[in-house]
């Protein structure tokens, strides 16, 4: 009896880890170094027989216990295992591309708190693995430990790609016309505090580094540049120190947020309009991809330039794969994920951060202006409301807002002539999350309001809902101050 309760727990920790698009836990009592051995002999049944599969990790304590299990899981299955060491997580993609591995792995929890951890993988050529293209089979045979046998186990080594990765990097602009910014770049004791003094050795910046020493503890703030409080420190020294701009980068270092030389922050939104114009001047009359919750100027800036937009799912995996669909160059998500056609697909912060900088040389611009062009809308960060029923209360906000031009892409869509309103679903928390554009802040806070009450009065909360950081402040919209 003691065994099979046992056993219903260890089912019950390995199926709750593994999310829509990752596995993910609390290291000790959802993830463990047995775990994730299993999860490595799982993942390297799945992938192609023949080909390497590249393993990397990030700072967190906990992460070089947790990849060296990652690593014997493979082995054990007989994989060749290449040990490329700490790496940002667009490093993995990008040796699983360049190198034409069977797949790879980067252990890591992202922007999460120190105390998780947790695994993000890809099959050949970088082509990504969620519960609707993989995930599951490998939860499933880890549950099972239904391995398959092998005649001899593999072997590793350990494999150096930062110089191949920097050379990757430079190649999406022409170095020569970088001009001497100063910029201040704020790591959060991230992956891409490692990586970016190589980058930087081969352009011709002043570099201000915030928080660069690797510490999976966080000392100085959580690595999740979305949330504003995580920004204070950078908009603080891009004022003091008069630069030019700033980067913040998340955890594992693919995603980056921009600050202009003013201290305001550039949306998901605007810096895929500002990028999708980038690469349409280089490849006119291209596919460029907007996820569902990207604002309308990402839409126009495609139109205008010449592009054909095509809107995703939010979600990587539902972006790599449509990607592939439409052969599309580029495609930005609202969350600060770009992502590139000669990237192997895939998502890139450093790629996105060093063509930023290349689109503010070429135009003589301050990034202000550049943004300013952009700041077409207002809009409000996602923001979290937690409920029991989401279907029912995602119904019942198709019905207050009836009137408006629906659409189930990804959760509901609701477009009016003067705002949009979208209510999606989390995968994995009984949360839903709201995102509304409008035309002026005005009818931005009239909507929200509205929203807000039909959501929390049809909700059945266990409490009262719950707003994100920041849920009422739009971005900047021509220089105004938010709300």
């Amino acid at each position: 009896m003691l065994d099979s309760i046992y056993y219903r727990e260890i089912h019950d920790m390995i199926e709750k880890i593994f999310k829509a698009y990752d596995v993910r836990g609390k290291v000790g009592s959802e993830l463990t170094k047995d775990v994730v051995e299993k999860i490595g002999r799982a993942f390297a049944d799945f992938l192609p027989k023949n080909g390497a599969v590249a393993v990397g990790r990030d700072m967190r304590p906990d992460s070089a216990e947790l990849s060296s299990a990652m690593i014997k899981g493979l082995v054990k299955q007989g994989r060749e295992v290449w040990n490329i060491g700490q790496v940002t997580s667009d490093m993995i993609y990008f040796s699983v591309g360049k190198f034409k591995l069977a797949g790879g792995a980067m252990v890591t929890a992202s922007h999460n708190p120190s105390e998780y951890n947790g695994i993000k993988v890809c099959r050949e050529e970088a082509k990504p693995v969620g519960i609707e293209s993989g995930l599951a089979e490998i939860r499933d045979k880890t549950l099972s430990e239904s391995f398959d046998r092998v005649k001899k186990v593999g072997t590793q080594r350990k494999k150096e790609i930062t110089e191949d990765w920097v050379e990757h990097i430079l190649a999406f602009v022409n170095v020569s016309e970088l001009k001497p910014y100063k910029i201040a770049i704020d790591a959060g004791n991230g992956m891409a505090g490692a990586i970016i003094p190589y980058l930087t050795k081969r352009v011709p910046f002043e570099i201000i580094p915030m928080y660069f020493e690797l510490d999976g503890s966080f000392p100085n703030h959580i690595a999740n540049p979305l949330e504003p409080e995580n920004l204070k420190d950078l908009i603080l020294r891009v004022k003091q120190d008069s630069c030019d701009l700033g980067i913040a980068f998340d955890g594992d270092g693919d995603r980056a947020v921009l600050i202009d030389e003013n201290g305001h922050t550039l949306t998901g939104t605007e810096m895929t309009a500002i990028l999708a114009k980038y690469f349409l001047s280089q490849h006119p009359g291209a596919t460029v991809l907007h996820n569902a919750i990207c604002g309308r100027a990402a839409v126009e800036s495609i139109k205008e330039n010449g592009g054909e937009p095509k809107r995703t799912k939010v979600g990587h995996s539902f972006i790599k794969a449509d990607m592939r669909k439409y052969n599309a160059v580029f495609a930005g998500e609202h969350s600060g994920h770009y992502y590139f056609r000669d990237n192997y697909m895939a998502d890139s912060g450093l790629i996105a951060a060093i063509v930023a900088t290349a689109v503010l040389s070429r135009s003589g611009k301050k990034l202000s202006e550049i943004a300013n062009e952009f700041r077409r809308y207002s809009q409000i960060p996602e923001t979290n409301f937690e409920v029991k029923n989401k279907e029912l209360v995602m119904d019942t906000v198709a019905k207050d807002f009836s009137t408006g031009n629906q659409d189930w892409l990804d959760g509901l869509t609701v477009n009016y002539s003067d705002y949009w309103i979208n209510v999606r679903p989390s995968n994995t928390e009984p949360l839903l999350r709201l995102n509304v554009e409008a035309k002026n802040n005005e009818k931005l806070r009239e909507i929200v309001e509205k929203a807000s009450r039909v959501i929390e009065s049809n909700a059945q909360t266990q409490g009262s809902y719950q707003m994100s950081k920041g849920s009422l402040t739009t971005v900047p919209k021509n220089g105004r101050k938010p709300l």
